[in-house]
């Protein structure tokens, strides 16, 4: 039996990410996928994007940047999936495939893909074709797996949230408590079905069509240890992990914060409309704004929870990242959702700083979160 996953989001980050460390893997010898891909928007405009994942000879994924210092560039030619499905028009193959062959379920649905839809509520869920939103679809789909024997599965969200799978888990069960389930469907959510915590990184610039993508040398998967879990592949950026807060605190409150530091600064400033991460550092006073925040607000918050030499390294690396010649990483990509990208990034490691009974001084991250309402 292959190793089926189950991928929902058709992300251009997933494309040089999860799926691209699965052909790598393949290409290596080991027994793992295909993917499938399933879209869950319905967008009709992306019905090309859906149709080429199928494409026998794969889609590009070219990897551009700087690795220990030296230039890189290198293309690949992805094949570990083998067909794109949409929710909306594939529903009973979509079914089918989690039902019969999934091993591993994938996702990544954006910002808001863990809103639930009102049609959901109060077991909407159960007969729509599909349900409305992702956790509804989700909690159908396990529903009727479950009804067909209830064989292990491994889910392994990929959203940049806080704890994903334990959140992700919790919609469900919620969901499936006010359907009036019953309690060994509820008993299998939790015990026959792995949602595991997991964190991504790597920063994907700019998307191919119809389908791939460019993205850095840098790439990090780290996925929490949990009894059962079914890895969808060993791969060098994968790394299995007891703790996964070390991973997302750095990553959250260093690189994301950054980003979202400098949405800020190119929204509230008017700056170019195609303004990229590397172009708007490379005006001095910004770089030097952002140097201060990282010396003096972000890593004394990091020491005072134990963290600051780590802090001070992944810093160093985030830099090198942004300054990436190969990418062109717009400042309006990263602006999307930028309201909750603050909640997520600024006042959230405010608290995490202040759980240590320290309080650095943090004037420029108190300020922002105070203009959105923290």
């Amino acid at each position: 039996m292959t190793r089926r996953v189950v991928q929902f989001g058709t992300s251009r980050f997933l494309q040089a990410h999860a799926d691209l460390f699965i052909h790598e893997a393949r290409e290596a010898g080991q027994d793992v996928g295909p993917v499938a891909v399933v879209q869950t928007s319905g967008d009709a405009t992306r019905a090309g994007r859906v149709a080429a994942f199928g494409a026998p000879g794969g889609y590009p994924v070219i990897i551009r940047g700087l690795e220990a210092g030296t230039p890189v560039e290198r293309r690949v030619a992805v094949t570990s999936i083998d067909r794109g499905l949409s929710a909306a028009v594939d529903w009973d193959s979509v079914t089918a495939l989690v039902i019969e062959e999934a091993e591993i379920v994938l996702s990544n649905t954006g910002d808001t893909g863990y809103a639930i839809a009102e049609a959901d509520r109060g077991g909407g869920w159960r007969e729509a074709r599909p349900p409305a939103s992702f956790p509804g679809k989700l909690t159908q789909l396990l529903h009727r797996r479950w009804l067909a024997g209830g064989r292990p599965l491994t889910v392994l969200p990929c959203e940049l949230i806080n704890r994903n799978g334990r959140v992700l888990q919790g919609l469900v069960l919620d969901l499936a408590t006010e359907a009036r389930l019953p309690e060994a469907f509820l008993a299998w959510l939790r015990e026959g079905v792995v949602f595991t915590d997991t964190l991504v990184d790597r920063i994907v610039s700019e998307p191919l069509a119809p389908v791939g993508a460019v993205a850095e040398p840098y790439a990090l998967w780290a996925i929490e240890r949990r009894p059962g879990l079914v890895l969808p592949c060993e791969h060098p950026c994968l790394v299995l992990t007891d703790d996964l807060e070390p991973y997302e605190r750095l990553k959250l409150h260093i690189l994301n914060l950054g980003h979202t530091v400098l949405a800020e600064i190119w929204q509230r400033e008017g700056r170019p409309a195609g303004e990229t991460v590397r172009e708007i550092l490379a005006d001095p006073a910004i770089r030097a704004r952002l140097d201060a925040l990282y010396r003096d607000e972000v890593v004394p918050g990091f020491a005072a929870r134990g963290m600051g030499a780590e802090a001070k390294a992944y810093v160093a690396a985030t830099l090198e990242r942004f300054l990436n010649p190969y990418l062109d990483h717009r400042l309006a990509d990263i602006a999307q959702n930028h309201a909750q990208k603050v909640e997520r990034r600024i006042p959230a490691f405010l608290a995490w700083v202040a759980e240590s009974g320290e309080s650095p001084a943090a004037p420029t991250l108190r300020a922002l979160a105070a203009a959105y309402g923290h």
